[in-house]
C-alpha cells in the first residue's frame, strides 16, 4: 500500500540471521574443493612432465632419470620400452597425476601409490588423444620422486593399462586406411590385418554413409595376456573367447578420445578367411558409428547393426549365420522379446550370448529388408537420440574426431564404453557356426548390476525414446515391431 514503511526484523531475528549467515559462510569455506593432486604434489607432476618431455625430445637419459635406479629390472624394461616408443609415430605425449594413495602399498617410507593418466596420439590417425591409466609406485630418494614399479597395484585389482611397447618390441604396418601395431616378430600377421582392414573400411563407409574419420588403428598383441593388459585387466582367461574388441567412448561429442580395435591372436587365428573379414568389419563399424551411439542405444541395435554391416553383401543364409537361433526356432522356442542388454553379458551361457547377437542382427536385417537401408540408419540415430544431421555427411567425409565402439560404450569405461567385455562362446571349428565367420567371438559385455531406482527411471526414459524411434522411423510401436520380428524369424530360419 502506498506510503507504508518497510518493516524491519526484530533485533533477535536479525541476530539469528547473522549467526546463520556466519555458519553458512563457515560451511562453504569448509567445503572448498581440494586442489588436484598435480597441484598438491608439484614435484611429482614436474617429474612426470620431464618424463613426457624426454619422450617428445627423444632423450633416453632424461627418460630414465625418472626411474628409480635401485630397481634395475624395471629400469631395463623402461629402457626397452623407450627404444620401442622411438620407432612409433607418437605425438602429444603427456602424463597427469590424478590420484595418490590409489592402491595399497606394502612398502612404507617415502612412497606413493599414484594413479597417472597417459595421453598420446598417433600421427595421421588420432585427432584426439588416447587416454590410459597407469598405477605407479613412486619413491622419494635424495629429495626426488622417481618411478619404481608399474605392477604393485595388480594384486589389489589396479592393473592399469600396459601398452604394447611395455610388453615388448613393436612393429607398425601402415595401410591405406589402417595402422596396425603389434609384436615386432610377427610382421606377416600385422600386414594381413592391415590388408583386411583396408578392404573393410570402404565397405563400412558405404554401409554407414555417415561422418567418421575413415581411419582405424588396430592393436595386435602377441598373446591373450597381452590383450588383457591392453584392456587394463589382470585376468587373461576372461578374454579367451574374444576375437576382437573395440575401445572408445560413445556419444555424439565434438571431441572424443581415439578408438582402438584390439585383436586376440588366438581366437582370431581360429577363424576362417570369411570369419576374419566379418570380425574386422564388425569392429570397424563400432568405430564408424561411435558419434551416433549413446547410452540410449540398445545393445541389440549397436551389435546387430555392426553384424548387419559385416554380413552385408555376403552370401550367407540366415540359418547358416544364426545357428543358435535356428535351433531354438526349430525346437519351438523362438525368443519372445528382443535381447536385453544383460543378454550380452559374458557371465551368461554361450548359447544365450550367441542368440542375442543373432537376434540383433536379424532385427536389423529385417528393418533393412522391409523399410530400406536408409531407414535402418535413420532408426539407429533416432534410437540414440542423435539428430539425423549428426554423424551424416555422406560416404567418405572425414570427421575432425575419431569414433568409438558401441560395445565399449556399453561397459562404461571402454574398454567404450569401460572396458569391452569378454568371453562369449567361441566356435571351436574353423568352419563352425556361421560358416566359421566367428559371429560368436566378436564381442560381449559385462553383466549389468542390479538396477536401482535411478536406473529404473533412466530405463523408462530410454524405452520411451526407443518407442518414439520405432514410431517416427518405422511407423509402428516397439511391441508391434517385436511381433513382426518374431514372425520374420520363423520365415527366415525355417
Amino acid at each position: 500500500m502506498a506510503g507504508q514503511g518497510v518493516r524491519r526484523p526484530p533485533r533477535a531475528t536479525a541476530a539469528g540471521s547473522a549467526v546463520l549467515l556466519t555458519l553458512v559462510l563457515a560451511a562453504a569455506s569448509g567445503c572448498a574443493k581440494e586442489p588436484p593432486p598435480r597441484t598438491r604434489f608439484p614435484e611429482v607432476q614436474r617429474m612426470l612432465d620431464a618424463r613426457a618431455r624426454a619422450v617428445q625430445e627423444h632423450d633416453e637419459a632424461a627418460f630414465l632419470a625418472s626411474v628409480d635406479p635401485v630397481r634395475p629390472g624395471y629400469r631395463d624394461r623402461q629402457r626397452r620400452a623407450f627404444r620401442t616408443i622411438e620407432e612409433l609415430p607418437l605425438t602429444g605425449w603427456r602424463y597427469d597425476l590424478v590420484a595418490t594413495d590409489a592402491f595399497p602399498l606394502a612398502s612404507g617410507g617415502s612412497t606413493m601409490a599414484a594413479k597417472v593418466e597417459l595421453r598420446y596420439r598417433l600421427k595421421g590417425f588420432d585427432a584426439e588423444p588416447v587416454t590410459s591409466v597407469q598405477y605407479l609406485t613412486l619413491t622419494r630418494t635424495a629429495g626426488r620422486w622417481r618411478i619404481a614399479s608399474d605392477d604393485e597395484g595388480t594384486a589389489s585389482g589396479h592393473a592399469g593399462t600396459r601398452q604394447l611397447w611395455d610388453q615388448g618390441p613393436v612393429a607398425a604396418v601402415r595401410g591405406r586406411h589402417a595402422l596396425v601395431l603389434g609384436a615386432a616378430g610377427d610382421r606377416g600377421r600385422l600386414a594381413d590385418l592391415a590388408r583386411r582392414a583396408d578392404a573393410a573400411v570402404p565397405a563400412v563407409t558405404a554401409a554407414w554413409q555417415g561422418r567418421w574419420s575413415g581411419q582405424v588403428v588396430i592393436e595386435a598383441p602377441g598373446s591373450v595376456a597381452g590383450m588383457a593388459q591392453l584392456l587394463g585387466s589382470g585376468d587373461p582367461s576372461a578374454y579367451a573367447g574374444i576375437a576382437a574388441v573395440t575401445t572408445g567412448e560413445a556419444g555424439a561429442q565434438a571431441k572424443a578420445p581415439a578408438d582402438r580395435v584390439i585383436v586376440n591372436p588366438e581366437a582370431y587365428a581360429d577363424l576362417n578367411d570369411t570369419g576374419r573379414a566379418v570380425v574386422l568389419a564388425h569392429e570397424i563399424t563400432h568405430v564408424a558409428t561411435r558419434t551416433a551411439t549413446t547410452g540410449d542405444t540398445p545393445l541389440w541395435l549397436s551389435e546387430g547393426f555392426a553384424d548387419w554391416v559385416a554380413y552385408r553383401g555376403k552370401r550367407h543364409t540366415a540359418a547358416a549365420a544364426a545357428p543358435e537361433l535356428s535351433r531354438a526356432v526349430a525346437a519351438g522356442h523362438p525368443p519372445r522379446r528382443l535381447p536385453a542388454d544383460a543378454d550380452f553379458g559374458f557371465t551368461g551361457r554361450a548359447d544365450r550370448l550367441a542368440k542375442a547377437y543373432e537376434s540383433g542382427w536379424l532385427a536389423c536385417r529385417m528393418i533393412a529388408d522391409t523399410w530400406g537401408e536408409a531407414k535402418l540408419r535413420a532408426f539407429y540415430r533416432a534410437a540414440g537420440g542423435v539428430p539425423a544431421r549428426e554423424g551424416h555427411a555422406g560416404p567418405g567425409v572425414r570427421s575432425a574426431s575419431p569414433s568409438a565402439g558401441a560395445g565399449a560404450a556399453a561397459s562404461g569405461d571402454g574398454p567404450s564404453a569401460g572396458a569391452p567385455a569378454t568371453a562369449p562362446g567361441r566356435d571351436d571349428a574353423k568352419d563352425g557356426g556361421a560358416g566359421g565367420t566367428g559371429r560368436r567371438v566378436v564381442g560381449g559385455h559385462p553383466a549389468a548390476p542390479a538396477p536401482g531406482a535411478a536406473d529404473g527411471r533412466r530405463e523408462a526414459v530410454r524405452n520411451a525414446r526407443l518407442d518414439t524411434a520405432f514410431r517416427s522411423q518405422l511407423g509402428l510401436s516397439a511391441g508391434e515391431f517385436t511381433k513382426k520380428w518374431r514372425a520374420y524369424l520363423k520365415r527366415a530360419l525355417t
